[in-house]
């Protein structure tokens, strides 16, 4: 079967408006999906630990008389721990080390300085006391999104993180309840879907409120999420996975075509992007795509992506490309050319960018050491990835001398009367000396 994959020549008359189209995204759900998210999460506002038993029994096929009973015991995730292949146990291991390595550079620490007269200005970082992780169960596995997730959030000094994960049909997966061992999550609970999103926001009789919710989850899941927000704080609303890969036409093209379908494969609204200014380089990558496809297990979900949503793009110049790049904002972006740390320089727009020929993005989703929760869908225009400040708010310090609450009272005096906030004025006022 010949693979189907959008060609683009960013020379094209037309180009901008193609690209526009295969770029488009909409990751707001439909009215269908929206009512009943809006349905269970009332239900749990209103109903507690009921509500939760009644979404869990039902989706999940479950038929559990006590919620309580889906609180799991420390001990059966170091059982789970215990009992996961060494390699498993190891692999595990060291991705949570680099992980919880590359997070203590992020953490903030609180600061203030003072000035001649003795006001102090300055800014005081604490740590979230609370924190909800989602994660998803049953036949899924991502015990790296537990780490991802977790330990970023213990580097900050979080107190306490609870995660929610799904087990359909009793269904468990032990190196996701191993991850969370290993990452010092401090309850799991096996609940999901909008019902654990919302018992997490609102508490329950065993579910405690949490400060902020992040994670990955189905459309139910992120639709559940946006409700909540406001209530709780969340990460992002994510859309598909993608992948933008750079290459001047000197990495071997097998690699190139590997590093596409490893998005492709998540499912089949993924988008994995090739920019070339090398047109035969371009055509020995689509060879490798068309005679690699057969060999996935996810074979049809990544022929899917790479039709509706691959492309690959001849530009006229690695220049080109740069600004290509910052026009699509990618979430994970290669720069598979031979001096990819000046070319990195002109990045204005990526989530995550892998430099050089032997640096492949699956690196970044397990083991690298930063984290794989990433700005998706051009958001990182403006957003960043998920990390230790995520998981920290920043409050002001302020502490004026009798001198400097004259001086400023004087200015404040003048703007807050300019606004006609007169109580404003006159508590400033009341400080200033004669």
């Amino acid at each position: 079967m010949t693979l189907d994959i959008t060609r683009l020549d960013a020379n094209q008359a037309d180009f901008e408006q193609r690209l526009d189209a295969l770029l488009a995204w909409e990751s707001v759900s439909d009215h269908g999906v929206q009512t009943a998210v809006h349905e269970i999460v009332e239900s749990v506002r209103q109903r507690g630990d009921a509500a939760v038993l009644e979404h869990t029994n039902r989706f999940d096929h479950m038929a559990i008389t006590d919620l309580a009973d889906l609180v799991v015991p420390d001990s059966r995730l170091q059982d789970a721990l215990d009992r996961i292949p060494a390699d498993q146990r190891v692999a595990l291991q060291v991705a949570a080390e680099r992980v919880r390595a590359y997070h203590e550079h992020q953490k903030q620490d609180s600061w203030s300085y003072t000035e001649a007269d003795g006001t102090l200005l300055g800014q005081k970082v604490t740590p979230l006391d609370r924190v909800g992780l989602y994660v998803p169960g049953g036949k899924a596995s991502y015990p790296s999104s537990v780490l991802m997730n977790a330990i970023p959030a213990k580097v900050a000094g979080v107190k306490e993180i609870v995660m929610v994960v799904p087990t359909p049909g009793g269904e468990v997966n032990e190196m996701v309840f191993a991850a969370a061992k290993i990452a010092g999550v401090d309850k799991v609970i096996t609940i999901g879907g909008a019902q654990a999103v919302a018992a997490l926001a609102y508490g329950t009789e065993t579910v405690p409120r949490v400060d902020k919710i992040v994670g990955p989850g189905n459309i139910y899941v992120a639709t559940a999420k946006r409700m909540v927000f406001g209530q709780v704080g969340i990460d992002m609303i994510a859309g598909p996975s993608e992948i933008l890969v750079v290459c001047d036409g000197q990495t071997n093209p097998d690699w190139i075509a590997m590093d596409l379908f490893s998005q492709a494969e998540h499912d089949e609204d993924a988008q994995s992007i090739l920019v070339s200014p090398d047109a035969d380089f371009i055509e020995r990558v689509a060879q490798s795509l068309q005679e690699l496809l057969p060999t996935l297990e996810r074979e049809s979900i990544a022929r899917v992506s790479l039709k509706n949503r691959g492309a690959l793009i001849k530009v006229q110049d690695l220049d080109q490309a740069v600004e290509l790049i910052n026009r699509i904002a990618p979430e994970h972006l290669e720069l598979s050319v031979e001096d990819p740390q000046t070319m990195a320089q002109r990045v204005r727009h990526a989530g995550a960018i892998f430099m050089g020929r032997y640096t492949a993005e699956a690196l970044g989703d397990y083991c690298a050491g930063p984290n794989h929760v990433l700005p998706t869908s051009g958001t990182a225009r403006y957003s960043s990835p998920l990390g230790v400040y995520d998981f920290q708010k920043r409050s002001s310090l302020i502490m004026c001398t009798p001198e400097k609450a004259s001086e400023l009272g004087k200015v404040a005096s003048v703007l807050s009367r300019g606004e006609s906030l007169t109580a404003h004025a006159r508590s400033a006022e009341y400080r200033i000396k004669d």
